[in-house]
């Protein structure tokens, strides 16, 4: 019996929850420092091959000197090179420790950091010619890019505030971030920029759905990644995380390792939605956002804030994610009946 229903969930989650809808999302991202940004983008790009989802932008929180380059290489690996990609310019830095250099060094690029727009700009035109309440945003970082975009002004795209444009041109906001009930510090909702999330959460007017730390933590993929071609960003960028990320690298014995899956949990809500077979919506209350990275959930009605909290297992969700990071989308199988 337990076989069968979760087959039958199976079915339900690649066949049935989009059907009559195709999410057109805007993805910020702080791609580099962990492997799950890796992930969800090549999730959303094998959604987008699909038909399942449109991928408007990617807007990069980081300012890594090869994010630009990484995600180039990684939009023409996936062959969608038209993709707009915006940046933060706040300078540039680089970090051993990330994973961008070493798609850039392994992978065909064209574009660099001063070639790509100021992140509010492309927001701003993005919003502009959109329909009314039509885009989906996911963000798997901080949320500087979301406090610049809701403070700024008129420009040559609208002469709607940004606060006016979400509010006209957003349906939902996806937030991988903080910790439900609640959390003293998860790196989305701190990122050394005090205040930042407060000023977010208490600043949009759109329904929010948050998919916190407790259910990305749960989920486990990416060893599975030693088995596919080497010559793929997944490959390179899960192995290159694996052995230099100061908590994954005492472990790391040659091989991908196996990492949480925040922000696969977020584009996976996002394009396919799932509730009440993956997971339950918890409504009835707001996320309050403390300065430095801390939130709790406060009982509210008629609050726009939910969570997710997750029903399935998390074995079956990790086998539904690798499935779509993979482009596998018939190969995963039932988990064991117990």
């Amino acid at each position: 019996m337990k076989k069968l229903f979760t087959a039958t969930i199976f079915i339900f989650v690649f066949y049935t929850f989009n059907s009559f809808s195709q999410p057109k999302i805007i993805f910020d991202t702080d791609i580099g420092g962990d492997a799950d940004d890796l992930g969800a983008l090549a999730m959303l790009h094998n959604y987008v091959k699909r038909g399942d989802c449109e991928l408007l932008a990617i807007m990069l929180w980081t300012t890594d000197e090869f994010a630009v380059p990484a995600v180039d290489a990684i939009n023409r690996f996936y062959l969608n090179p038209n993709v707009p990609i915006g940046s933060r310019k706040d300078g540039t830095y680089r970090s051993k420790d990330n994973y961008n250099q070493i798609i850039a060094d392994n992978f065909e690029y064209k574009l660099t950091y001063s070639d790509v727009p100021e992140v509010v700009g492309l927001y701003r035109k993005i919003l502009a010619s959109a329909a009314d309440t039509s885009i989906t945003i996911v963000t798997v970082g901080p949320l500087l890019n979301i406090q610049r975009l809701i403070q700024s002004g008129a420009d040559k795209h609208s002469t709607l505030s940004g606060s006016e444009m979400i509010s006209k041109k957003v349906k939902e906001f996806v937030i991988m971030g903080g910790q439900f009930p609640k959390g003293e510090n998860e790196w989305n909702f701190n990122g050394n920029m005090p205040g930042v999330t407060k000023f977010v959460l208490e600043n949009l007017k759109v329904p929010i759905v948050f998919s916190g730390y407790e259910l990305g933590v749960k989920i486990k993929t990416g060893a599975t990644f030693n088995n596919i071609d080497p010559e793929t960003p997944l490959y390179k960028g899960f192995l290159y995380f694996s052995e230099h990320a100061p908590w994954m690298k005492d472990q790391f014995k040659g091989k991908i390792l196996n990492n949480s899956t925040f922000d696969q949990t977020a584009v996976l809500y996002a394009v396919n939605g799932g509730v009440d077979v993956l997971w339950e919506k918890v409504t009835g209350g707001y996320c309050e956002a403390g300065d430095n990275g801390g939130n709790r959930w406060v009982k509210r009605k008629n609050s726009s804030h939910s969570y997710l909290k997750l029903i399935e297992t998390p074995e079956f969700m990790a086998a539904l994610i690798e499935a779509i990071m993979l482009n596998r989308f018939e190969d995963i199988a039932p988990p064991e009946e117990e």
